[in-house]
Formats: C-alpha cells, structure tokens, sequence
C-alpha cells in the first residue's frame, strides 16, 4: 500500500499557500489553507497503517495458528494440544477485541463483526448440529470452512462456538470430554474464522500487500476485498481523504471516522457488554463466558480506544494522532480522554473475577459509568473536529 509522505502535504500546503488573494492594497490578505486540514493530515497514514492494519495482520495471523492448533488436536487427541489450542484462542481474541474500535469499512460492508462475533451462543441450535452426521460429515471435508459458512448461522460461526468446545468455567476442558464431532465442527468452523480475519488484512491493506498463502485463499474463495464499485483498498480510501474518489470529502471527516469508531466501542462495552446483564435486561447475555475471558475482552475493547487516539496499534509504533491535533487545541481535553481510557481500563478491571458470575456487582456498575464518562469526553472531541 502507498504510504503517504510528509512531503506531499508541504507540497500541497506551498501549493494553496501561493494562491493567496487580495482585492487591494489596504484589504487583509485571505489564507485559504486550511490548518485544520494540514494538522490532520499525518494523523491519517500514522493511523492506517500503524493501527489498523498492523492490528488485522497480528489477527489474520493469529487465526491461522488457532486454525492449526485445533487442526493438530483433531489429529493427535492430547491435552497438551487441547490446552495449545486454548492459548490460541485467547490470543486470536486479544487482536479481534482490540479492533473493535474500527468496526467500520470491510468489517461492516461484509458483515464480519457478526459473522465472527455473535454471542451469546445459541447452545441449543449447536447441540443439534453436533448430532447430525450430515453435517458433521460435510465439516469433515476439505471445504468444511466453505460449508459452515454457507449452512451455519452467525450465532453458531465464530470464536464462541469454538470457545464452548475448548472452555469450561475459565478452564481448558479435559479432552477425554472433547467429542470427535465436537472438534470436527472446531476444526471448519475456526477455518471459516481463518477465512474472515485474513479478508480483513486483505481489505485494509490491500490485496497485493498480504503474503501470497493468503492472497491465494482470498482468490480461490472470491472474497471480496475492496468497496463497492472501487478498485482501491478500504486503507487506500482513507489516505486518500479529501481526495477525488474517497468516501471521505475531507481529511477531517477521516478524523472525525476514527473518533466515531471509539464511540461505537465505547458505548457497546459500558452499555451493552456490561449494562445487559448488570441490568438485569438478559442476565445470560454475556461475553466470552465459557472462558470466563470477558473482562479481558472489554479492557482490550478500551485498549482499542487508546490506539486509535494514540495512533499506533502499542506505544512503540505510535506517531502522528488525533490526540496530538487535541492537545494543541485544547490540552486539558487531551488530558481528560487519557484520563478516562485509563480509569475505564481501571474500572473494569476491578470487577470481581469473573464476569461471567459477578456480573450485578457494583464495580461493574462503576465500569458502565466509567465507559460512560469515556464515551461523553470522546464525543467533546468529535465535537472539537468538526468545528
């Protein structure tokens, strides 16, 4: 993917600048560059490819070995592989939930957020599909990836349908009790999540930018990887905001995008993920409850937050951000959106262990004000852009 330079914008700044027009001598010169514009302009690339797609790639990655790790355990039926597999698994999830505060472009247009992660699990639908051998057998064939997601529906694909099979109570299994139909359905339906994630990398960074196994699955399952009716990638749109051909008019409305994707997370954690069942509106709507890894899940869901307004997916690969533009608009409302990603991360934290069971205790309910409080000063800061 093309990467944009620094220089681009001085060009481009140089350019607007020598346009520059008075009606006379005594009238005020009109500076028609726009500074809101140029001081957001690196933000764009920094996060593109320093969050975004760094975050899809460690996630398409470690679908791939959570695909193997159950693919060996199909084969060679041992705990030791059955606890491997586990660790694959909270790994996958640390890199999904950690994009959750971008659910928007390709994860949006194909459906892939719940295509991946519905939840809770419809148990009494995968009890059924466990006990039909045609189904089973038709898991069982090569293109068992291509059949579940053709036949299964979004409350039996993804990491939950996989996490009941491997998880009991925070805990791996004993796999004398993992059934072979069990990790048949494990073994496509991991496959067609393998599937998903490397159709993200593939749609952000571009077809021709990811290694070439994966380029030749997008192809040979035709996945679609761009918008529609474009030939770019979704990161390519973005660095080109403000662009003839972008979705996004100005570089500013990109800004305003990332900051709308932290909202989007923000409120989900404090008001669903925590507030449904601490609401007692359906006390069994509960993320990752098998692995009793929720709480994981919504700070990583804050983690995601953080690197998108810090602008790189961990510090050491952080540059130009949206916090950066902020603070030299307003430091004190820098500093109150760092202040509530840390005490929301804080607060969730200090729910007993686990959610799953603690989920009416009043740390949570701290959290769910907590994450409210994040969502209020992100919004000053929607507000802040747009001006």
């Amino acid at each position: 993917m093309k990467k944009i330079r620094f220089t681009i914008y001085l060009l481009f700044a140089a350019i607007v600048a020598g346009s520059l027009t008075s009606c006379g001598d005594d009238d005020p010169v009109v500076n028609t560059v726009d500074e809101k514009e140029t001081a957001l302009a690196p933000v764009i690339p920094q996060y593109v490819n320093n969050t975004v797609i760094v975050t899809y790639k460690a996630l398409a990655d470690a679908s791939i070995d959570l695909y193997q790790s159950l693919a060996d355990l199909r084969n060679d039926r041992t705990q030791a592989r059955l606890e491997a597999a586990t660790q694959a698994w909270i790994q996958s999830r640390i890199h999904w939930e950690r994009s959750e505060a971008f659910l928007f472009g390709a994860v949006a247009d194909f459906g892939i957020d719940p295509h991946i992660d519905t939840w809770p699990l419809d148990e009494p639908a995968f009890l059924s599909t466990i006990r039909n051998e045609d189904f089973i057998n038709s898991m069982a064939d090569d293109e068992g990836d291509v059949w579940v997601a053709d036949h299964l529906g979004y409350s039996l694909l993804g990491f939950h349908g996989i996490e009941y099979i491997l998880f009991s109570e925070g805990r791996a299994k004993d796999v004398a009790s993992v059934t072979d139909s069990e990790l048949t359905y494990a073994a496509a339906v991991s496959g067609d999540l393998r599937n998903q994630c490397i159709r993200l990398e593939a749609s952000w960074a571009g077809i021709d930018n990811v290694t070439a196994s994966k380029r030749n699955l997008i192809e040979e399952l035709e996945l679609t990887v761009t918008p529609s009716n474009s030939a770019v990638s979704y990161g390519e749109n973005m660095l080109n905001a403000g662009q003839p051909g972008s979705t996004y008019r100005t570089v500013t409305d990109a800004a305003v995008a990332i900051i709308e994707g932290c909202l989007t997370i923000s409120t989900e954690v404090g008001e669903v993920k925590i507030g449904t069942s601490y609401n007692k509106d359906d006390v069994d709507y509960i993320e990752s409850p098998y692995s009793y890894n929720s709480k994981v899940d919504f700070i990583d869901n804050i983690r995601s937050i953080e690197n998108a307004y810090l602008g790189g997916m961990n510090a050491a690969q952080r540059g130009a951000s949206v916090s950066d533009y902020v603070k030299g608009q307003d430091a004190a409302l820098d500093g109150k959106v760092r202040s509530a990603i840390e005490n929301a991360i804080a607060k969730i934290d200090a729910i007993p262990y686990p959610f799953a069971v603690n989920y009416a205790s009043p740390q949570a309910g701290e959290a769910m004000d907590a994450c409210a409080e994040l969502t209020d000063t992100l919004n000053e800061v929607k507000t802040l852009l747009q001006q």
